[in-house]
C-alpha cells in the first residue's frame, strides 16, 4: 500500500485500512493454527535468519507486484509477460545452478515425480500468465491480500501429500481472511494525479479499480460510434 501510494498515486480510505487489517487477524489465526497443530516443530536452526529473509522477501515481492501493475496500466500487458519469461529464465536457470543443483540431480527420477515437476510448472505458468489480466482490473494490494489464501490451499495438498494435521482455525481463517479481502474490494481506491499534472484526480467506481478502466473506455465507445 505505501509503494502504491508513492508510485502509482493510489489514495485509501478507512475502509481499506480496516480490511487489512482484518486479513492480518486472518493471518496471525493461521499462525496460531500452525502452533497448534505442531507445524512449527519442523522449523530451521536459524529462526531470525529465516524470519529476516521472509521480511526480505516479501517485501521485494511487493516491490515486483507494485512494478507490474504499473507496467501492465500505463505500457503493455504483452510486454510485461515477455520481458518476465526471458528474464525470468535465465535468472531462475542461474539461480537453479548454483543453489539447487545437488538436489536435483539427487532426485531419483519416476513417473510421479516427473508429474509433480509439470503439475508445478503449469501452475506457475497459469499464475503468472492470468496475474497481469487480474491486477488491470484490480490492484497489486488486493491481489496480496487474495495471495494471503494461499496457505489453506497448500494445507490440503498437505494433507494428502505430507500428512499434515488438521485444525478448524484454518477454516477460521480462511474466512476472515476472504470476509477483509471482499471488504477491500467493495470500496474503490482513489488515483491521485503527480503534483505537475493538471489532470484532476478520477475516483473509481466498482471492484477496486476496474470502474475507472470501465470509465476510460467510454469515451473512446463514444468517439468510434460517433
Amino acid at each position: 500500500m505505501a509503494l502504491s501510494w508513492f508510485i502509482l498515486y493510489a489514495r485509501y480510505r478507512a475502509t481499506h485500512f480496516i480490511a487489512v487489517a482484518v486479513c492480518l487477524l486472518g493471518v496471525g489465526t493461521m499462525v496460531g493454527a500452525d502452533i497448534l497443530a505442531g507445524r512449527e516443530d519442523n522449523s530451521g536452526s536459524n529462526v531470525l535468519i529465516g524470519d529476516i529473509l521472509v521480511l526480505l522477501g516479501a517485501s521485494l515481492y511487493a516491490v515486483s507486484n507494485v512494478c507490474e501493475e504499473y507496467v501492465v496500466k500505463k505500457l503493455s500487458r504483452q510486454e510485461f509477460l515477455g520481458m518476465v519469461g526471458l528474464f525470468g529464465t535465465v535468472i531462475s536457470g542461474i539461480q537453479l545452478l548454483v543453489v539447487e543443483y545437488k538436489d536435483i540431480a539427487g532426485i531419483r527420477w519416476d513417473w510421479k515425480i516427473a508429474l509433480l515437476f509439470v503439475a508445478f510448472a503449469l501452475s506457475m505458468f497459469c499464475l503468472y500468465s492470468f496475474m497481469p489480466l487480474v491486477i488491470k482490473v484490480t490492484s497489486a494490494t488486493s491481489v496480496n491480500l487474495g495471495i494471503l489464501t494461499a496457505d489453506l490451499y497448500s494445507l490440503f495438498f498437505g494433507l494428502f501429500l505430507f500428512g499434515y494435521k488438521f485444525s478448524g482455525l484454518y477454516i477460521l481463517s480462511f474466512t476472515v481472511i476472504m470476509v477483509g479481502f471482499v471488504l477491500y474490494c467493495s470500496t474503490p481506491t482513489r488515483t491521485a494525479e503527480p503534483a505537475d499534472s493538471d489532470v484532476p484526480p478520477v475516483t473509481s467506481i466498482g471492484i477496486d479499480n476496474l470502474g475507472l478502466k470501465l470509465e476510460e473506455n467510454l469515451p473512446e465507445t463514444h468517439s468510434a460510434a460517433l
